[in-house]
Order: C-alpha cells, then sequence, then structure tokens
C-alpha cells in the first residue's frame, strides 16, 4: 500500500511527515516570542484566524541553528492524542529549512529506523524511506512530542 508524506529538509537531512498530519504550509514569517515557554517554542503566529504554536525542529533534536531564509518553512501540523479518555487533536506549527515535495512511498519499502547514528532520537523515527537514491526520515509526529510538551504547546494560545 503506498502512503502520501511531504517531505523537507532539516540541517541537509530529508525528513518527511504524512500528509494526512500536515494541514497546509506557510512562508516563514516571524512568530511573536511569547515569555516563559519551552525552549524550542519559536512563538505564535496566527493561521486561518487562530493562534498557533510555532516550534523550531532544529532546537528540539538538537541541531545547529540558523537563520531563516527565502526557503525557510512553517508546516502547519496536526497530531491527534488522548487526553481524559479522547481523542484529541493539537495543531502546531513547525519550522524546515525548506519544504521539497509530496512523495508516495510504499509501506513494505520503508525499513526500521537505524538503532545508532542518529542526530534525533529514534523513538522520533517511524522508519527511513528511499526516493531517487536519498535517503527520508520518516518522523512518527505523535511521539515527537510527550503529552506534557503538548499540553505546554496548547498552554501557550491559551
Amino acid at each position: 500500500m503506498s502512503r502520501q508524506f511531504l517531505s523537507f529538509v532539516l540541517d541537509g537531512a530529508l525528513y518527511a511527515v504524512e500528509v494526512a498530519q500536515v494541514q497546509e504550509v506557510l512562508e516563514y514569517t516571524q512568530p511573536v516570542r511569547l515569555p516563559c515557554t519551552i525552549d524550542y517554542v519559536e512563538g505564535l503566529i496566527s493561521s486561518r484566524e487562530q493562534g498557533i504554536s510555532v516550534v523550531n525542529l532544529r532546537r528540539k533534536f538538537n541541531l545547529s541553528e540558523i537563520e531563516p531564509t527565502k526557503k525557510t518553512r512553517i508546516i502547519i501540523i496536526e497530531i491527534t492524542h488522548m487526553e481524559n479518555d479522547e481523542k484529541t487533536v493539537t495543531t502546531f506549527g513547525a519550522i524546515a529549512d525548506s519544504v521539497e515535495e509530496v512523495i508516495d512511498l510504499e509501506e513494505d519499502t520503508i525499513e526500521p529506523a537505524p538503532k545508532f547514528g542518529n542526530n534525533i532520537s529514534g523513538e522520533y523515527i517511524r522508519g527511513i524511506g528511499k526516493k531517487d537514491n536519498k535517503f527520508i526520515i520518516i518522523l512518527d509526529i505523535d511521539k515527537v512530542f510527550s503529552l506534557e510538551e503538548i499540553a505546554a504547546l496548547k498552554s501557550v494560545i491559551k
């Protein structure tokens, strides 16, 4: 079975998230900085007339930081999690160095994440895909943020 992923670049590596979890891709705008937030939360932007917390994935994954460029984008992502025995959706923005394309990958071609050699925690990686001789790190975005971090992201906009 084929699945669609949105591919993007962080620190020279190609990453992807499932298209079903992507609401939209925005040109980079400087988020409004808020005091007393988690260090990888850049701030707040407005999208579709609602406040959206923006996360710096480079900082979250302990990658070197760079200044935004003309190619920098904010990917608006939705994650589903359980809260008080109910499914809840949290929407947030994630800064990417650039967004590449939507790609189709066959489920059986996605290999398990390697146990070592990653800049980011293996628990965040759903698997490794390959397209045009390039490796693609497929993120399990639902696992990138703990329940406490999700609560912190939600509290930024309350």
